[in-house]
């Protein structure tokens, strides 16, 4: 029995309405934490990039000051 010829017999507000809403009700948590997720590793990611590259901004501009008046580390 196909997907297709369970909803056949039904009424229209049955697969545009009660369906979707059961999906939500029963899924939303799921899409949520997953949603949730992506949205957490994405932001650590920023600040992780950005941090990185605030190290390297501070040691590329207090290397390049003190190289002149001490040569190599």
């Amino acid at each position: 029995m196909a997907v297709k010829e369970i909803f056949e017999g039904l009424p229209w507000w049955v697969k545009w309405i009660a369906v979707p809403v059961l999906a939500i009700i029963i899924f939303g948590g799921l899409v949520m934490n997953v949603v949730g997720f992506v949205i957490g590793l994405l932001f650590k990611l920023l600040v992780f990039v950005a941090l990185v590259g605030g190290v390297v901004y501070v040691v590329r501009k207090f290397s390049s000051s003190s190289s002149s008046s001490r040569g190599d580390w």
